[in-house]
């Protein structure tokens, strides 16, 4: 769901301690994006924390805060900010590298590894229902090498989609712009909750729901999912609420292999002790070797 602007964004030519910005990249409820040079006029890309239903920048650099709203704004800063540290001591290809962190205008900003290529939504759209079996396991593969050393680090993802797993011009995939800040406000209050419907898990719905690792499972479920539907599955509330989402076992039977499709089942249901439990259960379950698929008559 595309999140309306309503900030707007640092000027192109504005410079932070060395770094120049170029121009905004994206923009969500919770940060924006820009394409930035550094020092030595490298690109790198830049992301600035502005809650939307905390802070606005209408005018000039320093977003305006209301009184009432600077304690929650100031506390998912520091969550902003701790996450960049925890990430920038990852280095694996297949997680958004952390480069550094600015501060300036009352707010703070992680430098980021500026990779070229485009997000998986991108190349879903851009190839609808054309999606090779081969292409979907390399991509959530090499993905979920990545997650499992996220977890191995007491972080959660908790916004993946397909807007967000980025790939590179040779098609390896990295997982960008993390959620776990939010979610830390949204549990205490803070924050409107901001789901993409069709992602997020059933527990992320529910304020005293327990979210973990197959939190982050249901995601890369539902994201397989719609490497094969070109859209998103059924969100998860209304799926509790009784509308139906039509498994990907019976959907696509005859297409893909069973394997795949009953791995992506596992992922989407709506239990979370009935997932699995682990992206390293979930890498096991994608790299069994598939029964070919019998051509219908």
């Amino acid at each position: 769901m595309a999140i309306q602007q309503t900030s707007i964004p640092l000027p192109a030519g504005h410079v932070i301690d060395g770094y120049r910005f170029e121009r905004q990249l994206s923009m969500g409820g919770f940060s924006i994006v820009y394409l930035a040079t550094d020092p030595r006029g490298q690109p790198v890309a830049i992301k600035e924390y502005l809650p939307q239903s905390l802070a606005r920048r209408t005018v000039g650099l320093v977003p305006q805060v209301k009184p009432e709203h600077r304690a929650a704004y100031h506390s998912g800063m520091m969550a902003f900010y701790e996450e960049g540290i925890a990430l920038a001591r990852l280095d694996h290809p297949n997680v958004v590298r952390v480069e550094n962190f600015l501060r300036a205008n009352d707010t703070v900003y992680l430098v980021m590894a500026y990779e070229r290529g485009r997000t998986l939504h991108e190349h879903i759209r851009k190839h609808p229902g054309e999606l090779s079996e081969k292409f979907v396991r390399g991509v959530f593969m090499r993905l979920l090498s990545g997650l499992r050393e996220v977890h191995a680090s007491r972080l959660l993802h908790l916004d993946i989609k397909p807007s967000n797993i980025w790939l590179r011009l040779d098609a390896s995939p990295v997982l960008i712009d993390f959620g776990a800040a939010r979610q830390t406000l949204q549990k205490a209050g803070d924050l409107r909750p901001v789901y993409t419907p069709g992602y997020a898990a059933p527990e992320q719905y529910d304020k005293g729901g327990e979210i973990g690792p197959w939190t982050d499972v249901y995601a890369v479920g539902a994201s397989m999912y719609a490497c094969l539907a070109a859209a998103a599955p059924t969100p998860a509330d209304l799926r509790l609420g009784g509308d139906p989402l039509i498994p990907a076992s019976q959907r696509w039977a005859g297409r893909y292999s069973p394997q795949l499709l009953d791995t992506i089942d596992q992922c989407l249901r709506l239990d979370p002790l009935a997932r699995p439990q682990s992206a390293f259960s979930l890498q096991r379950l994608l790299a069994a070797t598939p029964t070919p698929v019998k051509e219908n008559a």
